[in-house]
C-alpha cells in the first residue's frame, strides 16, 4: 500500500525491518537505549555490537524522544532509536506522536531520504495498535505535508494483522 504526500511516498509493509534496504529504520527504543527485547533485540543481532556501543555513549534519551547511531552490520546506514511510551504512564498519545516526529525530524537533519518505523510501543510497552497506527500515520503525513526533503517514510508491520490495521487506517486518513 503506497500513498503519496506532497512530494514523498508513504507506504506500508509486511516484513522484517530487519532487512530494511531504507536510509535509515527505526527502534522500538527505551529510554536507556538497552537493547534488550523485540525489535531492539533484533536490530542487535543484526546489526553487530557497534549500534550498542553507540548507544552507550549517548547515555539515553527521554521518552518522545529520538537519536541515530551507525546501523551496523544492517542493511540501513542509520538506525534512529525512538522512545515510545509504556501504557499506563501518561500522556501516551502525545508521547508517542513525538518519538514519531522526533525520527522523522532527525532523519531529515541528517540529510536521510528514506525512513522505516515498526509499530512503535505495541509490543512489550502495551500500547493498542489501533490507536498506534493513528497516531503514527496522521504525524507522518503531517510531517510530510510540511518541508522536508524526506522522499519515502515506510511502515514495515510483523505481522499480517498489524498490517490490516495500519491499511484500513491509512485508507481512513487523506494527506
Amino acid at each position: 500500500m503506497k500513498k503519496k504526500v506532497k512530494n514523498s511516498t508513504l507506504e506500508l509493509v509486511q516484513g522484517d525491518i530487519t532487512e530494511m534496504e531504507t536510509d535509515a529504520i527505526v527502534n522500538a527504543a527505551n529510554s536507556a537505549l538497552k537493547l534488550g527485547g523485540g525489535v531492539a533485540g533484533a536490530i542487535a543481532r543484526k546489526g553487530g555490537p557497534r549500534i550498542q556501543e553507540e548507544c552507550d555513549r549517548i547515555g539515553g534519551t527521554f521518552v518522545g524522544g529520538a537519536v541515530i547511531t551507525t546501523g551496523g552490520n544492517l542493511k540501513a546506514a542509520h538506525v534512529i532509536h525512538a522512545v515510545g511510551p509504556r501504557m499506563g504512564e501518561g500522556n501516551e498519545d502525545e508521547k508517542l506522536g513525538n518519538a514519531t516526529l522526533n525520527s522523522l525530524k532527525l532523519a531529515d537533519e541528517h540529510h536521510l531520504k528514506s525512513i522505516a518505523f515498526p509499530a512503535i510501543s505495541t509490543g512489550i510497552f502495551g500500547f493498542p495498535i489501533g490507536r498506534c497506527a493513528e497516531i503514527m500515520l496522521s504525524t507522518a503525513i503531517a510531517y510530510l505535508s510540511g518541508d522536508t526533503d524526506l522522499e519515502r517514510v515506510i511502515f514495515c508491520l510483523y505481522d499480517t494483522e498489524a498490517y490490516r490495521i495500519f491499511d484500513r487506517e491509512l485508507e481512513n486518513l487523506s494527506p
